[in-house]
């Protein structure tokens, strides 16, 4: 890895962004219809003070990792926590610090806006990210329950 470039989602990267994006569902055995991918998109760029924010990692001018990330309220702080939701390295470059520069980008965007918290899910079996997960947040002990309607 030569030139690693973090920079906030633009409307130009829409391509790269579908490309990443549709590996990282893929990773997660998901497909998701294009009314989400739409929707999704436009809520990166909105700018919107509750609404998803997004970086995208460009190796030598290569999209090669994503991120996507929320403030939200918390009942036990005063300002926002932030929550990463997506985090994707292509797996040509995994283990090369993509994941972490996001996570960085992530870390420096929390604390520009006043948040004391960043926290995202991962699935248990995730060894690889959890490698890097371990060296960088501190592993809580809660678990994450969930029902769908």
């Amino acid at each position: 890895m030569s030139e690693l470039d973090i920079r906030p989602i633009e409307a130009r990267d829409e391509a790269d962004w579908r490309r990443l994006w549709t590996a990282y569902l893929a990773f997660y055995e998901t497909v998701l219809p294009e009314e989400i991918y739409v929707s999704t998109f436009a809520r990166l760029l909105s700018g919107a003070p509750n609404e998803y924010r997004g970086f995208i990692a460009f190796d030598n001018g290569r999209a090669v990792g994503l991120a996507h990330y929320l403030f939200h309220r918390s009942c036990w702080h005063i300002d926002n926590v932030c929550y990463l939701q997506d985090l994707f390295a292509d797996p040509e470059v995994r283990g090369k610090g993509v994941g972490r520069a996001l996570i960085e980008a992530v870390y420096g965007a929390a604390q520009t806006q006043g948040s004391k918290e960043v926290y995202w899910m991962t699935q248990e079996f995730n060894a690889t990210a959890r490698r890097l997960y371990d060296r960088i947040a501190e592993k809580t002990p809660f678990l994450v329950y969930q029902r769908n309607f």
